[in-house]
C-alpha cells in the first residue's frame, strides 16, 4: 500500500509583516520552497466568515492584543525591516478592516492562476504603498495590474461560494493547530514565525538558491516615523 505524501503547506496573512517577511526571505533565498508547498490564507474573520465557523464548531484561537505587545510588533517590524533592506516600509492605518476583503480576493486569483502574483502585489500595496487593502477599489487595481477581471476580485468577499471556502481554510488551519502567523507544516512538523523559514527549508531538504525574479530591496536605512503609534493595533492570535 502505497504511503500518503506528507502535509507540505504554509499558512500565510496579507495582514501581518512577518507573514510578508517570510514571504520576501522565501522568494529571495528559497524560490523553489514556495513552488512545492501548498499555500493557505489566514485571517481574522467577520461576522459572517464566524458565524459560517460556529456552525461547524470552529472557534479560532484569536484573543485581543495588549498594548505592550503592539508597541512590540511595531519596534520589532523596524528592526527585521532595516536587516532586510527596505527603507520604504509603511505601518498602514486600518480602521474597522475586513479582511474578508482582500483574501477571498486571493481565492479568485488563484483560480485564475495568479494567486502568488496577487500575493506580491498585495504585499506590495500593503506595506510599500500605504494603500488599505480592505477596500474593494484597491482589489479592482491589483486585478486590473494582474490582467484580472476587476469586478470579481473586488467583489470576492460578497461571492458566497468564496464565503464557504474561505470558511473550509480557516477551519483547516484550526484542525492544524495554527495559532499565529506564518505558520509552515512538513508532516506532522510545524514551524511558527519568521525566524523558523530556514528550519522549514531544511526540513523539506530545498538548498538556497538566488531568486532570478526576486525585488530588489532598496538600501538600508530605519524611518521609525513611518510607524505611528495609531495605525493597525496588531495582529490577533499571536504573529511569528
Amino acid at each position: 500500500m502505497a504511503s500518503r505524501p506528507r502535509k507540505l503547506r504554509w499558512y500565510f496573512s496579507l495582514r501581518s509583516p512577518y507573514s510578508w517577511f517570510a514571504y520576501r526571505d522565501l522568494m529571495s533565498k528559497h524560490p523553489e520552497v514556495l513552488d512545492r508547498i501548498e499555500w493557505l490564507p489566514f485571517w481574522e474573520p467577520d461576522e459572517e466568515t464566524t458565524r459560517l465557523l460556529a456552525d461547524e464548531g470552529v472557534t479560532l484561537p484569536i484573543v485581543a492584543m495588549s498594548r505592550a505587545k503592539n508597541f512590540y510588533i511595531l519596534q520589532d517590524t523596524r528592526r527585521l525591516a532595516t536587516e532586510r533592506g527596505l527603507s520604504d516600509i509603511t505601518w498602514p492605518i486600518d480602521r474597522d478592516p475586513c479582511w474578508e476583503v482582500a483574501h477571498l480576493a486571493w481565492f479568485a486569483a488563484e483560480d485564475a492562476g495568479r494567486g502568488k502574483d496577487f500575493v506580491a502585489a498585495a504585499h506590495r500595496a500593503r506595506w510599500q504603498e500605504g494603500r488599505n487593502i480592505s477596500e474593494p477599489e484597491v482589489m479592482a487595481e491589483i486585478a486590473t495590474e494582474l490582467g484580472l477581471d476587476a469586478d470579481v476580485l473586488a467583489n470576492a468577499h460578497k461571492d458566497p461560494e468564496l464565503r464557504r471556502r474561505g470558511a473550509e481554510t480557516l477551519a483547516e488551519s484550526a484542525h492544524d493547530g495554527l495559532f499565529g502567523v506564518p505558520f509552515f507544516i512538513h508532516g506532522r512538523d510545524k514551524f511558527w514565525g519568521v525566524d523558523r523559514v530556514e528550519q522549514f527549508v531544511k526540513s523539506v531538504g530545498a538548498t538556497a538558491a538566488p531568486a532570478a525574479s526576486a525585488e530588489k530591496a532598496p538600501d538600508p536605512a530605519t524611518h521609525a516615523d513611518q510607524f505611528p503609534v495609531g495605525g493597525d493595533q496588531g495582529h490577533a492570535g499571536g504573529c511569528g
